[in-house]
C-alpha cells in the first residue's frame, strides 16, 4: 500500500495584531515620565501648527468602587480645587518665556508667535540662529512673516539673540546700546580686518587712529558672543509624580498629578482658516496634523487612565503599607496589575 503526498494548498487561521501608528504614539506616550511629555508636546507644538497648550489643573480620586451589574466598577472622584504639590526646584525662567514675554500678544497674531516660537526653538545654546529660514519654514507659516519675526526677536533682550553669526551678534548689541558708531560701523563693515588686527591698514581706511580702534576693540570685549547662555545653564532635576497617593480621614484618595504636564488643545482659529484653503497641499497637510493632534490627544488621556488605574490597583491591594510603611508590603506581580486592569476597563 502506498500513498502519494501531492503538493496543495492549505488555509490556516492565524491571530495577529496589527501595530497601529496610534497604538505605537499610546504605548510611546505610556512610557514617558512627565517631564519628557512636556518636551515632547512642546516639540510637537513647532511640527504641528494646529497644537496649543494651556496648563493643567490637578484632581483627586477616592479609590473605592461601586459594584454594579456584571461586576462594572465605577470611579468615585472627590474633586479637590485647592490640592497642591510644593514645588521644591528654584523656579528659573526659560529663554522661551524671557522672550515671549516681550511680546505684546494683543498685537501679535497667532502665526507670528508660531513662527516666533518656532524660531526659538532654533536656537543654539548660545542665541544663534544657525539654520536657514527655508529650512525652517513650515506649511502654515510664510517666508514673510518668518522673516518679519526674526527682524522683531533681534531686537529684543538679550541682545544679540537670533544672530545667525558672531559679527551680527555683537552688530546688534552695538546698535541697541547706540552709543558707539564708530564700532557700530567697524564691525558692520570691516568686522574682518577689525578681528584678524589688521588695524594699520584698517585705520588708514576709515581715517581713524589705532587708539581708537583699540577703545573699540575694549568695548567689544565687554559685549556678550554668547547671550542666551545663562538660559542653557544645567540645572537640577527633580522628580515630579504623576500620580499622587493621600491618606485623609483614613482614607487612600489617589489622583492625577498635572502640576508639570501642559494639556493639549487645537487651534481653532488657525484650523477654520486653513479649511477654506484651495491648495490641495495645505489641506493634505492640516488633514494629517489634524489626525495626528487626535492620536497624541486620546493617546496622552490613555496614558493618564492606565497609570491612575494601576495605581489605585497597587493601593487596593496595599493599604496597610501606604498606613504603617514599606515593612507591610506585600508581593504582587505585574501579572496581577495587567488582570486587574482588564477587570476595570469599561466593557
Amino acid at each position: 500500500m502506498s500513498m502519494n503526498m501531492k503538493a496543495g494548498l492549505f488555509q490556516q487561521q492565524t491571530l495577529k495584531m496589527a501595530m497601529t501608528q496610534e497604538l505605537m504614539q499610546a504605548i510611546t506616550l505610556l512610557q514617558y515620565s512627565s517631564q519628557e511629555l512636556s518636551a515632547f508636546l512642546e516639540n510637537k507644538m513647532v511640527e504641528n501648527p494646529l497644537l496649543s497648550i494651556d496648563q493643567p489643573t490637578s484632581s483627586l480620586f477616592q479609590p473605592t468602587f461601586d459594584r454594579g451589574k456584571k461586576g462594572k466598577r465605577t470611579l468615585k472622584n472627590t474633586y479637590d480645587a485647592n490640592y497642591w504639590i510644593e514645588q521644591i526646584s528654584e523656579d528659573t525662567i526659560s529663554l522661551e518665556q524671557h522672550i515671549m514675554s516681550q511680546v505684546n500678544h494683543q498685537h501679535f497674531s497667532g502665526e507670528r508667535q508660531k513662527a516666533m516660537l518656532l524660531l526659538i526653538h532654533n536656537l543654539d545654546e548660545n542665541g544663534y540662529l544657525r539654520t536657514q529660514l527655508d529650512d525652517i519654514c513650515i506649511p502654515g507659516i510664510s517666508p514673510a512673516i518668518l522673516e518679519e519675526s526674526l527682524s522683531i526677536l533681534q531686537e529684543l533682550e538679550p541682545h544679540g539673540i537670533g544672530a545667525r553669526n558672531l559679527q551680527e551678534c555683537l552688530l546688534l548689541q552695538v546698535k541697541a546700546e547706540g552709543e558707539n558708531l564708530l564700532a557700530e560701523s567697524i564691525i558692520e563693515n570691516h568686522f574682518l580686518d577689525f578681528a584678524e588686527k589688521r588695524w594699520k591698514d584698517l585705520s588708514k581706511k576709515i581715517g581713524v587712529t589705532l587708539k581708537e580702534i583699540q577703545e573699540v576693540f575694549d568695548y567689544v570685549q565687554t559685549l556678550n558672543p554668547r547671550p542666551a547662555s545663562l538660559f542653557f545653564q544645567e540645572k537640577p532635576s527633580y522628580i515630579v509624580p504623576d500620580v499622587v497617593v493621600e491618606v485623609r480621614d483614613g482614607m487612600l484618595l489617589v489622583g492625577n498629578y498635572d502640576g508639570n504636564t501642559p494639556n493639549l488643545n487645537v487651534d481653532k482659529g488657525y484650523l477654520n482658516r486653513m479649511k477654506s484653503h484651495k491648495d490641495q497641499g495645505v489641506q493634505r497637510f492640516i488633514q494629517d496634523k489634524w489626525q495626528e493632534y487626535q492620536w497624541i490627544s486620546r493617546g496622552i488621556q490613555q496614558r493618564k487612565e492606565t497609570i491612575l488605574k494601576v495605581m489605585q490597583c497597587i493601593v487596593e491591594k496595599q493599604p496597610a503599607c501606604f498606613h504603617h510603611g514599606l515593612n507591610y508590603l506585600k508581593p504582587m506581580t505585574m501579572k496581577e496589575i495587567a488582570a486587574n486592569l482588564v477587570y476595570m476597563s469599561p466593557r
